[in-house]
């Protein structure tokens, strides 16, 4: 513990761990025409540019923090985290929100 901490004063680190940001998963994307978008109605398919075998994307702000597989909990969605992002890079995903 630092001399900072055991003053009873939290470290920087500390005082944002309380903050709460979105959390998107992506499950991958695809660009179309205003045209086709307008177009779309119930049981339309768009296809994603991305395998279903391939790993989603956790992302706060617009950096992705970590990858995983869906898995469903107690009939919910969830993601099975597989691989994360550095500390460095989730920094910056946190920087880049304020």
């Amino acid at each position: 513990m630092d001399q900072v901490e055991r003053r009873g004063v939290e470290s920087p680190m500390g005082l944002l761990s309380d903050i709460e940001l979105d959390a998107t998963l992506q499950f991958g994307s695809r660009e179309m025409p205003l045209r086709e978008v307008l177009e779309l109605g119930p049981g339309a398919v768009v296809e994603l540019d991305r395998h279903v075998s391939e790993p989603v994307d956790l992302v706060v702000g617009d950096r992705i923090v970590a990858r995983g597989e869906v898995v469903v909990v107690s009939g919910n969605f969830a993601l099975r985290i597989t691989e994360v992002a550095t500390p460095q890079l989730r920094l910056e995903s946190i920087r880049c929100l304020f």
